[in-house]
């Protein structure tokens, strides 16, 4: 498989379809003042970047990075297409996140998940790859809903 991780296109009504697929695939799991995830708009932020890991013109994964303070930023937005869940496609979408983050000296990556089987496999990716549980971050709070996690880079 080749995959290839490029800053999303937000003119590409792919796009828009893929991360729909993602907010409705989320929308069961928890109380909407518990979802936490950027839709097209809020991913179209300045503050921040959006990658979007295709193979050929279809795209299997999404991930950004949305600044929270100067040298901290927040994961956010991973998904893996259903179809393609345990090809590495997320493992390889967060190590180019995290390279990312370092070429531009940031110092910590922090992350929101759901607390729910559902996102057991996000939770177990984030640990393989250093993340560590920590208390809510920036704007978020306490909520049974949420698991938060950071990194320090």
């Amino acid at each position: 498989m080749h995959l290839t991780i490029e800053r999303a296109d937000f003119a590409d009504p792919h796009l828009g379809a893929f991360l729909r697929a993602h907010l409705d695939d989320l929308a069961p799991t928890a109380p909407v003042e518990s979802r936490h995830a950027l839709d097209l708009r809020g991913l179209q932020a300045p503050d921040v970047r959006l990658w979007v890991a295709s193979v050929g013109d279809e795209i299997v994964g999404t991930g950004a990075l949305a600044a929270l303070e100067p040298g901290h930023e927040e994961l956010k937005s991973m998904r893996t297409d259903p179809t393609r869940r345990g090809q590495g496609i997320a493992t390889r979408l967060l190590e180019h996140l995290l390279r990312d983050a370092r070429g531009r000296h940031i110092r910590r990556i922090s992350l929101e998940t759901g607390s729910m089987d559902f996102f057991a496999p996000a939770r177990a990716l984030y640990a393989k790859a250093g993340f560590v549980l920590c208390p809510p971050f920036g704007s978020y709070s306490e909520d049974p809903n949420s698991v938060f996690m950071t990194k320090a880079l």
